[in-house]
């Protein structure tokens, strides 16, 4: 549960404001932890593998039922 000082909104009652909206996300993007450049590497490295594989696993299914449908018909 968060703590109440973290849960509270600032005290603007007259809607959006921008500079609190800019102060918000600059605070926001303080707190992330950015990964580092071996890091960033590997896993996109790893998700061009997975995505390779699981299209090329698509189309060879897919070549395969397409294959028997002509069988078929």
């Amino acid at each position: 549960m968060a703590k109440k000082n973290e849960a509270e909104m600032p005290g603007n009652t007259n809607g959006f404001s921008v500079a609190n909206f800019f102060q918000g996300t600059k605070e926001e993007l303080e707190k992330v932890v950015w990964p580092s450049r071996k890091q960033l590497v590997s896993e996109s490295a790893g998700v061009l593998l997975m995505v390779t594989l699981s299209a090329s696993l698509i189309y060879l299914v897919d070549g395969l039922f397409g294959w028997v449908a002509q069988q078929v018909f």
